[in-house]
């Protein structure tokens, strides 16, 4: 008799998901081979086996405005992913992160039946708190990154797990700089900028002129700084040398990279990072950051009217204090990330601390992540 296949589905909207999701698949894999995966994620997903239903740029919108714009098609394609695993009911969906799509599928799936994972908790202990009633029954079990959250979930009746980050597993805790000048051929004595204006396309349109103005400012201060730009896609690329282009900047000393985010960060001096998961790798990187963001300003409203907390970045909310510079919205002027950056490039001691504070948080999040959560899931498939 031909055994049955487990199928899991499972979805993950943007670049981060895309990556956490992935070590999660394998984990599960090593444990059950006999598991299939089909749903919503991105290149990495895709070759750990996924069978990709839709693809992952279709939800990688953020902020109320742009999604507000694409409100119709994400709609649309969470209706037709709700009928797909009501069709082909699978053994157990897993929500990786984008709480705003995936816990209304979690709750119809529920509904029906059909066990619920939800992998990253959403940031009710930053905003929107609320939230927490409709995870209550929508999921079947929330996994936590973070130390402080299990305790949130607890007090709900919502059963949950801390699983660690699984970043911290995999990024090494004093990262070969020397190395990773050698492979990319720049000298050890220059300055270097990595400037990361994150992985969706709306990031980069509004950050893109930003960042070059303030690579400008940077270049009077320090004539021979040089500037690494990862892009995660053609279109974020496109965007970020269209945004060169017409800025009339194609000779200023920037590099675009496609993808190597990490290799970027691990190679500068200094750090200019958009608001998101990019601020954790570059904080267990051991890099010394300077944070910033801009969206609509009907998004921003929105937000700060929702936040219970001073904090943007994910460094300086897991340390409680503001271990580096945040610069949001109006404050985010290329005069004011220039100093900021300057500042942080001229004081040594200042950045030895930073690495060791980083350190201490590298510490925290290692719990080997992928294990733990996957021993958390499989109590809820098929024996």
């Amino acid at each position: 008799m031909v055994q049955k296949k487990i199928i899991i589905g499972i979805v993950a909207g943007e670049a981060s998901g895309d990556l956490l999701g992935s070590h999660l698949m394998a984990a599960l894999k090593k444990a059950r081979p006999d598991i299939e995966f089909a749903g919503i994620g991105g290149p990495k997903m895709q070759a750990a086996g996924m069978d990709v239903l839709f693809p992952m740029e279709k939800l990688a919108v953020r902020g109320y405005i742009e999604v507000l714009r694409h409100y119709r098609e994400i709609v649309g394609i969470r209706y037709k992913l709700k009928k797909h695993f009501l069709a082909n009911r699978p053994d157990l969906f897993i929500a990786v992160d984008a709480p705003d799509f995936n816990l209304d599928l979690e709750l119809q799936l529920k509904r029906r039946g059909i066990p619920t994972i939800h992998y990253i908790s959403p940031a009710i202990w930053a905003w929107r708190g609320e939230r927490i009633n409709k995870i209550k029954r929508a999921v079947s079990r929330m996994l936590a990154l973070f130390p402080h959250e299990p305790d949130l979930y607890q007090r709900a009746g919502i059963p949950v797990n801390y699983v660690g980050h699984p970043l911290a597993d995999i990024l090494p805790d004093r990262p070969k700089r020397t190395e990773m000048r050698e492979t990319m051929r720049i000298p050890l004595q220059a300055k270097v900028f990595a400037f990361l204006p994150g992985s969706r396309q709306s990031e980069v349109k509004y950050l893109a002129r930003t960042y070059i103005e303030t690579a400008r400012l940077i270049l009077q201060q320090i004539p021979d700084a040089r500037f690494l730009v990862p892009l995660v896609s053609r279109e974020t690329r496109g965007i970020f040398d269209q945004t060169l282009y017409d800025c009339d900047a194609r000779q200023l000393p920037m590099t675009l990279l496609f993808g190597h985010a990490q290799d970027a960060m691990i190679a500068a001096d200094i750090v200019l990072v958009a608001s998101g998961t990019a601020t954790l790798e570059c904080a267990l990187l051991k890099r010394p950051m300077v944070i910033t963001y801009k969206m609509p300003a009907f998004s921003w409203w929105m937000i700060k009217r929702k936040r219970y907390q001073p904090y943007f970045g994910l460094p300086n909310i897991l340390c409680e204090r503001f271990v580096v510079p945040e610069l949001i919205q109006e404050d985010a002027t290329p005069e004011n990330l220039a100093q900021a950056l300057l500042n942080l490039a001229n004081d040594k001691d200042a950045v030895a601390q930073l690495e060791e504070t980083f350190y201490e948080l590298h510490r925290t999040l290692r719990q080997n992540t992928a294990q733990k959560a996957a021993e958390a899931i499989l109590p809820y498939l098929p024996a």
